[in-house]
């Protein structure tokens, strides 16, 4: 009888745990671009929801991942510059299943872009990575998203080279973190370091977002570089010319260019008052030349302190 009693209660106890659970997931779901975040509402603490768990973590950080997914999927496919409930998502998910790898990987890059690309907190992004690290250190691809977020994303050449050393020492990392390490601590701004470590990302990962974030940055690379060539050109021509060029067709009339340059997505360069501009720049999200005025990079930190 006794028993009987213990497991009812228990199983009682796992009801409204899960139930709760549920019911704050489905409050998330109804979270509307453009609606305020009302601060009440109530996402038990990765802990409490461990407890409540009884056993089943498993289950449930799938159910706290997907919704982590859809949440992020979501807002990005707004546009949104808001991701206030993603972070809480990711440490909850991580929680219940500190091995949960993806979690870790996804979730540092949805963290630390900034928005729309990402909720834009590049240090939480590298709190989660730590986190994976102490409990998977096994786990050496771990140590190379925690380096690109703090070179990247943290501006902190030193440490991203510290965290891509401390990785090649991981039985079964790939020579090339070893290499990267030597990089960053040589070249940290150099563009041909940053374009053989973001190739060397595409080439070593079979994960289809990963790969076309690194196609997006190694795009982004290219642009810059011709932007900062096809300026030197303009500022060559106003200086002999006493004007700037108002088109391409001038640089071309002069011989100096053979047809229109296009960036790396096929649209054509455009000029503006003096100065080269990607035509659709929200489409070359990482790019930090050619940019129209008043426009920030979406790579570059809001808090140049972090």
């Amino acid at each position: 009888m006794q028993r009987n009693r213990v497991t009812f209660v228990a199983s009682a106890v796992l009801v409204v745990g899960t139930a709760l659970s549920i019911v704050t997931l489905h409050k998330i779901d109804e979270v509307r671009e453009g609606s305020a975040l009302r601060e009440v509402l109530w996402i038990p603490s990765a802990q409490t929801v461990k407890r409540m768990s009884l056993g089943y973590d498993g289950l449930l950080a799938d159910i706290y991942w997907t919704r982590a997914v859809q949440y992020f999927g979501g807002h990005h496919h707004a546009h949104s510059t808001d991701y206030q409930l993603l972070k809480p998502l990711l440490e909850t998910t991580t929680t219940l299943d500190p091995h949960l790898i993806p979690a870790y990987e996804f979730g540092s890059i949805f963290l630390a872009q900034n928005p729309p690309e990402g909720a834009g907190d590049p240090t939480a992004a590298a709190d989660l990575v730590k986190k994976g690290i102490r409990e998977n250190p096994e786990a050496w691809r771990l140590w190379y998203h925690l380096g690109f977020i703090q070179w990247q994303e943290l501006r902190n050449p030193s440490l991203a080279s510290q965290s891509f050393l401390e990785g090649s020492k991981v039985p079964g990392a790939l020579p090339w973190m070893r290499v990267m390490a030597a990089a960053l601590a040589q070249n940290a701004g150099n563009a041909e370091t940053a374009r053989y470590l973001w190739m060397n990302i595409y080439q070593s990962t079979e994960d289809k977002m990963i790969r076309e974030n690194a196609l997006k940055r190694l795009a982004a690379l290219k642009s810059d570089e011709v932007v900062q060539k096809l300026q030197n050109l303009i500022d060559q021509y106003q200086q002999q010319q006493g004007h700037y060029p108002s088109s391409f067709q001038e640089l071309i009339s002069v011989g100096w260019i053979r047809r229109v340059p296009l960036d790396p997505l096929g649209y054509p360069y455009q000029i503006q008052n003096g100065r080269v501009v990607v035509a659709r720049p929200a489409e070359l999200p990482f790019i930090t030349k050619g940019l129209p005025e008043g426009s920030q990079a979406s790579n570059m930190p809001r808090n140049p302190s972090n």
